[in-house]
């Protein structure tokens, strides 16, 4: 039986329960972090708090994070995660009266954590297949919410094509996947979409383009166009869970075999996680 966090305590998680009143259950009214875990030392730890912090005070759930610091490291020896591990944290507005509007300033937010050990999919470093979805998701994807009801269908979409990922269209550009950033490479230029209310500040997208510019490798944050990326050089997805991972195909048409920038950027990326986590 997994131990998990509830509330400021640990125990069983047959045992952590809240109430149905809960916002995050009635509304999906709350935020949440997933953070990656090598050698049982979570990876960038501080980076992802301050993202959570973000993503509280953008949806005025006044929770307090500095208490939940120790979480993570406290779930993975709870649960004996000595390797490649996830770590979910999800902080809720808490427990009230049914309403649209939100609940008193005081009441309480619901904090949960839970910790579980981590395969990933050998595909994703082979090479992962895209589709092209279009972008009805809210307008503030900067906000990492746990209202996920979009990016579940393309998902769904997704693996019932075959394919890994869908990639958000909106206005013609290609945005986020639906649970990754996209990179795309042109004559030897990393291009992503900058920074906007409609894709997430990726904790790994953000260490990849520091990895461009500290080794020389041209970037750029710049509109990546639904029209364009079939004639990249090279297309790469970036995430928690993917790390750098390959495109090897979007919405049916193949990608060049060789992705030298996207190799040589797993290779840095691997540096990083030796230099923090071994």
């Amino acid at each position: 039986m997994a131990t998990v966090y509830l509330n400021g305590q640990f125990l069983p998680d047959a045992q952590a329960l809240i109430s149905p009143l809960d916002r995050g259950f009635t509304y999906g009214d709350g935020v949440y972090e997933v953070i990656r875990a090598w050698n049982g030392k979570p990876f960038f730890l501080a980076d992802h708090f301050s993202r959570l912090a973000d993503s509280c005070a953008k949806m005025r759930i006044g929770a307090y994070l500095t208490h939940l610091e120790d979480v993570p490291q406290r779930l993975l020896k709870e649960n004996s995660l000595t390797g490649d591990a996830l770590i979910y944290l999800q902080v809720t507005r808490g427990t009230a009266p049914r309403s649209h509007v939100f609940p008193p300033a005081d009441t309480k937010p619901t904090v949960y954590g839970l910790a579980w050990q981590f395969n990933p999919n050998p595909a994703w470093t082979q090479g992962m297949v895209t589709i092209l979805e279009p972008d009805v998701r809210w307008s503030r994807c900067d906000i990492k919410v746990t209202s996920l009801i979009p990016n579940s269908f393309s998902a769904q979409r997704a693996k019932e094509l075959g394919a890994h990922e869908g990639l958000f269209v909106r206005d013609g550009v290609v945005q986020e996947a639906t649970l990754s950033n996209v990179f795309a490479v042109f004559g030897g230029e990393v291009h992503t979409a900058p920074l906007s209310n409609y894709i997430l500040p990726g904790i790994t997208r953000a260490i990849v383009l520091d990895l461009c510019r500290e080794h020389g490798i041209p970037c750029r944050e710049t509109p990546i166009f639904a029209t364009e990326i079939t004639r990249a050089d090279e297309v790469f997805l970036t995430s928690t869970v993917y790390d750098v991972a390959p495109v090897k195909s979007v919405e049916g048409h193949a990608l060049p075999a060789e992705h030298p920038i996207a190799d040589r950027l797993v290779a840095l990326f691997r540096d990083v996680v030796r230099r923090e986590c071994f």
